[in-house]
């Protein structure tokens, strides 16, 4: 009984039509960048300081430069650990006195600096930037700080959320259909964002926008890697997540030339229309439409397939759709991830690894970020680390698989981070080096921990699955804003301590998991329990008709 591998061998594993669906979906995953990490030029915080009327009226009345003004008017550093640095504190000074001189005005006042009195900057801010963010524009520094670290825990919290809805509406109603549905819901809401007026609608507009944003990316992925014979299936799904890096690059670039946020976040919402070429570009999986009994479409998909790559129809399809009438259709439910012992045990395990891959990878980001340098720059060098890690996926899982890879760079991740412990600040580039081997080690395993779970579960609940362990992920993005910036207040190296357990710890737990290397796509929850026990490739396949108890081989 052939498979759906093998009809695949038939029409092509990677012919045309597959590379035209492929490119259209890359365009899905790279406008999911800037939707991840956009918050990073968003909401970038420039140099600040009190503004004042009267200093503005005096710099002008004496005729001083920027630097002089700065000299004169604007407290120093404080103390090291200060709660409020000189940005959201000024002198409470009249400076609209005439007895106030041009050359150092507060001599006359004090003989000391530091006994004047300090006070809030009850008049706003001046920022030192050409640009604008929603920092600048809504003044969210010093005390309400915080509320950009909400801003960005948002759209991780909508992602969450997201993960336990729109993973079952795609196993229920179709990947194509959750494709098209959340990429329209979320272009709209990107460009609903760049219009909002007050900082609460900003919030509710991110939040929804994570509710579908990542479920429309991860529709992609599994719809794809459904589309691919075995042996291309990897490959496409390490170059979909490579387009993602692909959105990183030309944000840095966007971002640079569009410094103010809301035509940045226009241009960055508007292509997200584009992922609507997908209703005429990719058709549903076959592989899902088998698990709910849609024969005809089935044979409609597949004859098109074989005509877009220039095969011959193929002549048996209807013959074996017929043959799977007798089976019954499988619907998802939540609780089959916790069905069976081995199913719950990947189920925990894969949870884990998502949310600590979500905390060192934005955690490095902030860490990194946090040491200053130029923001542009930094975000260019730091994406370009991620395509050496997509091809040391492809060129070491032919050889050792996807478990040992994926646990090694776990350790690389963790040891990276240990290693920063000790270094010192004054070693700029240092630094940033372990940092970018952290980065490249954690970027490897966001990469590699989809394509595993993708491979660890049957087809009727392979989409649940992601969505579900990868909502750990969002969970780890939620608290990691505030995880980073509150531990540094304590000591800078205290956020490192961490990241560097858990990836030490996820390292070891990766090896627990079986080894899906050449393994065709589980179809049942038993060929799942069989996993680790399989011991050549080929005997556990797909087959075109869902069966739970007949298996080739056996």
């Amino acid at each position: 009984m052939p498979t759906v591998d093998d009809i695949l061998e038939q029409v092509s594993e990677f012919g045309r039509f597959q590379k035209q669906a492929f490119l259209t979906l890359c365009l899905l995953s790279a406008a999911f960048a800037p939707i991840y990490v956009g918050i990073v030029f968003l909401a970038f915080t420039p140099d600040h300081r009190c503004l004042s009327p009267g200093v503005a009226e005096l710099s002008r009345r004496c005729g001083w430069s920027l630097a002089e003004e700065l000299n004169y008017t604007v407290p120093g550093p404080g103390a090291m650990g200060e709660a409020f640095p000189r940005q959201c504190r000024g002198y409470e000074v009249d400076w609209n006195r005439s007895a106030l001189s041009c050359v150092d005005p507060l001599a006359g006042l004090a003989t000391n600096r530091s006994h004047l009195p300090l006070g809030p900057c009850r008049h706003g801010w001046v920022y030192d930037t050409h640009g604008s963010s929603i920092v600048t524009e809504f003044n969210l520094v010093c005390d309400d700080s915080w509320k950009v670290d909400l801003f960005q825990s948002c759209v991780n919290l909508g992602f969450f959320l997201g993960s336990l809805g729109v993973g079952y509406i795609a196993d229920r109603f179709g990947r194509k259909l959750c494709l098209l549905a959340t990429s329209l819901i979320s272009a709209v809401l990107g460009v609903l964002t760049a219009v909002a007026q007050d900082y609460p609608s900003l919030l509710l507009f991110r939040l929804l926008q994570g509710l579908v944003s990542k479920g429309s990316w991860t529709s992609g992925y599994v719809l794809i890697t459904e589309f691919v014979g075995l042996g291309y299936r990897r490959t496409v799904a390490i170059l979909y997540q490579m387009a993602f890096t692909v959105g990183l690059l030309l944000l840095s670039g966007v971002a640079y030339a569009i410094p103010h946020w809301r035509w940045l976040q226009l241009a960055i919402s508007l292509p997200a229309f584009l992922s609507l070429l997908c209703y005429w570009c990719v058709p549903e999986s076959p592989r899902w439409l088998l698990s709910q009994k849609r024969n005809t479409q089935v044979i409609k998909i597949m004859d098109h397939i074989a005509q877009k790559n220039g095969k011959s129809p193929l002549a048996d399809l209807k013959k074996l759709s017929l043959e799977e009438d007798v089976t019954e259709k499988l619907s998802p439910s939540f609780a089959d991830l916790f069905r069976t012992p081995h199913l719950r045990k990947y189920t925990f395990i894969l949870m884990y690894l998502w949310f600590t891959s979500s905390v060192l990878y934005q955690g490095l980001i902030m860490h990194v970020g946090a040491t200053g340098g130029n923001l542009y720059l930094d975000f260019f060098y730091s994406a370009l680390v991620e395509f050496p890690a997509a091809f040391i996926i492809l060129a070491t899982t032919d050889r050792c698989g996807l478990i040992r890879p994926l646990a090694a760079s776990n350790l690389v991740a963790g040891a990276a981070c240990f290693v920063m412990i000790f270094l010192s600040r004054d070693l700029h580039w240092l630094n940033i080096t372990v940092a970018c081997v952290g980065r490249m080690g954690i970027t490897i395993v966001f990469q590699m921990v989809c394509l595993v779970n993708a491979e660890l579960y049957p087809t009727f609940i392979r989409n649940l699955g992601v969505m579900v362990c990868s909502s750990l992920c969002d969970l780890g993005g939620i608290i990691t804003p505030f995880l980073v910036f509150r531990l540094m207040e304590v000591w800078q190296g205290l956020p490192l301590i961490l990241f560097a357990v858990l990836g030490l710890a996820a390292g070891g737990m990766t090896l627990l998991l079986p080894e899906t290397e050449r393994v065709t796509l589980p179809e049942t929850i038993e060929d799942v329990e069989n996993l680790g026990r399989i011991a050549k490739p080929k005997e556990n396949m797909i087959y075109l008709q869902i069966q739970t108890s007949e298996r080739t081989g056996t």
